[in-house]
C-alpha cells in the first residue's frame, strides 16, 4: 500500500488538494461546498474532542445517522483517534441498536438527530458501557442518566480548546494496516447479525486496487446516495474518491436521485441494480435510437460510466445501457471482502458477468459450486465470534462467500445464486431462484419477483408488476387493477395476461424449472416493510416467510 493507514492517506490528500472542493451537499434547498482543508480542520477538531472524552486507541465508537457530510467527517475523526467506528444502518429499530452497540462494546455513539437519539435512550439501561452521545443536531438529554450528551458543534468546540494536534498525529502514527478500522454488522436472515471486522489494510488496499484498474481523474464528480453504513458506499464512494482527489456530491435520497443528477451533473455514479432497473423501465418502450437520448438526458452530459453492485444486475438492463451509449459496469463483493472482489472495467468487460478478479485477489469454485475468495481484502474475522470466523475462512485463507457461480475460460465470474437459497423440488431437482427471478423481471410487465418451491412439486412465484405498463394494458383490456384484502391482484383478465407473459419467458429454462403458478402483489417490495435491504436488495427469505401461507395455497389442488 502507498500509505500505512486510512488516516495518513486522508491527511496527505487534504494537504495536497487544500482549497479544492472535496464534497458538495444540499441543505435548505442550496448546495454548499467543503474544501479538502476545511474537511480536515473539522475532522481534527472532532478527533480532539473525542480524545478529550476519553476515547483510546482500539476503542469503538458507533455512528447512527442517515447520509450527510458530518457522517464522512465523523468517520475520519474516529479513525484519527486510533479507534474503530461501528456504522449502524439508519432504519434500525431500538432493539437492533441495543444489540449492535452492546455487542461491539462501543464507548460512545454519534447520532444525527432526536429521532435517532431516542432509539438509544429507549435501550440505555441495557448499555452500561456507553459513556457519551454526540448528535449532529441539537437533542434533549435523557432524564436522570449518566450518559454525556453533546452536540456536534459542542464536540468540535471541545476539541478546539484541547490543542491536541500533536496527540492526534501521534495516534495516527501508531495505526498500522492490521489495526481495526470498522465493525460492520451484516443483516442476517436468522439470528443476530455478525460483526465483520475490517482493518485499515483491508479497506485501503481494496480502494487502491479498485482505483488502479478503474482510474478516476481528479476532475471527476461522483454522485453518492448509497448508505455509508454499507461497505459498498464506504469504499467506493468515500475512500476511492479520496485517493483519486475527486469530488463527492451527496444526493438527498433515492427518490430525488434524478433531480440531483440534473443539479450536480456528475461524471460517475455508484448505485444498485434496482435504480438502473427503474430508469430502464422509463425508456424501454422507446425506439432503440431514442433510448440513448433519453438516458443521457436523465444522467446528464458529463456521465462517462456507471457502476452497479450489491445485487445481481439483469443482463438485459446492462445490455440496454451499453447499447444506448452509457457503459454500465457490474462488480461483485461482500462486506467480508472490503468489498470488491471483481468488476468489469471500461476497457475490460463482459456483459452478464461481474468481471474478473482485481489484482491480488484469487477466486476459485468449490466442487459444490460455491465461490471462494482469498486475498488482502478478506476480513480479519467476525467480532467476538471465533466459531463463525472458523466456519467462514479456511485455514489456508479461503473465504466461503455463500454464493454459487462459475468462471469462464477468460476468468470472468458469473454469479448464479446464494448457496442457501437453492431450491430443491420434491422430485430432487436443484433450481437457482436468482436466475429464474432475473428471467421474470426481463419482461417489461414485471418489476420484481421472488421464486418459491423448496420441497414442492413445482415452482411458483410472487411477482410485482410494472404498474405503469400494466395500467396501460389494463385500460386496453378494459380491466380494473383491483386487489383483495391480502394485497394481491386477482383480476382474471390481468392474471391471464401475465400468465402468458410468464409462460413465454420461461421457455428459456427446462420444464421442471418453469414457474407454473404465481401471485401478483398490489405494491412494490418496500424497505419499511423489511422486504428490501437499505441498498434495495430483495430479502427473499423474509418475503417468503411473510407470504408463505398464500404461496403454499397455490399447491392445494
Amino acid at each position: 500500500m502507498k500509505y500505512p493507514n486510512l488516516c495518513t492517506m486522508h491527511r496527505s490528500q487534504c494537504r495536497l488538494n487544500g482549497p479544492r472542493t472535496v464534497l458538495r451537499y444540499k441543505r435548505n434547498g442550496l448546495y454548499h461546498d467543503v474544501t479538502w482543508a476545511g474537511f480536515r480542520w473539522m475532522a481534527d477538531r472532532a478527533a480532539a474532542g473525542l480524545i478529550e472524552l476519553g476515547v483510546q486507541h482500539g476503542d469503538r465508537v458507533a455512528i447512527l445517522s442517515e447520509n450527510r457530510y458530518e457522517w464522512m467527517v465523523a468517520d475520519q475523526a474516529i479513525l484519527s483517534t486510533g479507534s474503530a467506528d461501528v456504522p449502524l444502518h439508519a432504519p434500525l429499530a431500538p432493539r437492533q441498536v441495543e444489540y449492535q452497540v452492546g455487542h461491539s462494546e462501543s464507548r460512545g455513539i454519534i447520532v444525527s438527530n432526536q429521532d435517532q437519539a431516542e432509539k438509544v435512550y429507549q435501550v440505555l439501561a441495557a448499555l452500561p458501557n456507553l459513556e457519551f452521545l454526540v448528535s449532529f443536531e441539537p437533542v434533549s438529554a435523557p432524564p436522570s442518566s449518566k450518559l454525556r450528551v453533546l452536540t456536534w458543534d459542542g464536540l468540535m468546540q471541545r476539541g478546539g480548546l484541547a490543542h491536541l494536534g500533536q496527540k492526534i498525529l501521534a495516534r495516527e502514527a501508531e495505526v498500522t494496516g492490521e489495526d481495526l478500522a470498522t465493525i460492520i454488522y451484516t443483516s442476517g436472515t436468522t439470528g443476530n447479525p455478525k460483526g465483520v471486522m475490517l482493518t485499515h489494510g483491508n479497506l485501503l488496499g481494496n480502494a487502491e486496487t479498485t482505483l488502479e484498474i478503474g482510474p478516476q481523474p481528479p476532475e471527476d464528480v461522483l454522485l453518492s446516495w448509497l448508505p455509508y453504513s454499507h461497505i459498498y458506499a464506504r469504499t467506493c464512494d468515500l475512500y476511492v474518491p479520496a485517493l483519486a482527489s475527486s469530488t463527492v456530491a451527496l444526493a438527498e435520497s433515492m427518490e430525488t436521485l434524478v433531480l440531483n443528477l440534473a443539479e450536480t451533473r456528475p461524471s460517475t455514479l455508484t448505485s444498485v441494480p434496482r435504480f438502473y432497473e427503474k430508469v430502464w423501465c422509463r425508456v424501454e418502450h422507446l425506439p432503440p435510437e431514442a433510448r440513448g437520448v433519453a438516458l443521457k438526458k436523465i444522467f446528464g452530459p458529463r456521465v462517462r460510466q456507471l457502476s452497479s453492485g450489491g445485487a445481481p444486475l439483469p443482463k438485459h438492463v446492462c445490455q440496454g445501457f451499453f447499447d444506448a451509449g452509457l457503459p454500465l459496469l457490474e462488480g461483485y463483493g461482500l462486506t467480508e471482502t472490503s468489498p470488491v472482489v471483481s468488476f468489469n472495467t471500461i476497457n475490460d468487460f463482459r456483459i452478464g458477468t461481474v468481471g474478473r478478479a482485481i489484482p491480488g485477489v484469487e477466486i476459485k469454485i468449490a466442487p459444490d459450486g460455491e465461490i471462494l475468495v482469498r486475498g488482502p481484502n478478506v476480513m480479519h474475522g467476525y467480532w467476538r465470534n471465533p466459531e463463525a470466523t472458523a466456519e467462514a475462512i479456511s485455514k489456508d485463507g479461503w473465504f466461503h462467500t455463500g454464493d454459487v457461480g462459475h468462471l469462464d475460460a477468460d476468468g470472468y465470474l458469473t454469479i448464479t445464486d446464494r448457496k442457501k437459497d437453492l431450491i430443491i423440488t420434491s422430485a430432487g431437482k436443484n433450481i437457482a431462484p436468482s436466475e429464474l427471478e432475473r428471467i421474470l423481471v426481463s419482461d417489461i410487465y414485471i418489476d420484481q419477483a421472488v421464486v418459491f418451491g423448496d420441497g414442492r412439486r413445482f415452482v411458483s412465484a410472487l411477482v410485482v408488476p410494472n404498474f405503469e405498463h400494466l395500467r396501460q394494458k389494463a385500460a386496453e383490456l378494459d380491466c380494473k387493477l383491483d386487489s383483495n384484502p391480502d394485497g394481491f391482484i386477482q383480476v382474471p383478465c390481468i392474471h391471464e395476461f401475465l400468465a402468458e407473459r410468464i409462460d413465454a419467458v420461461m421457455q428459456q429454462v427446462s420444464n421442471p424449472e418453469r414457474v407454473k403458478k404465481f401471485l401478483v402483489l398490489d405494491r412494490p417490495f418496500q424497505v419499511d416493510a423489511d422486504e428490501l435491504t437499505a441498498t434495495l436488495k430483495v430479502r427473499r427469505n423474509h418475503i417468503i416467510r411473510k407470504y408463505e401461507r398464500q404461496l403454499a395455497a397455490l399447491y392445494d389442488d
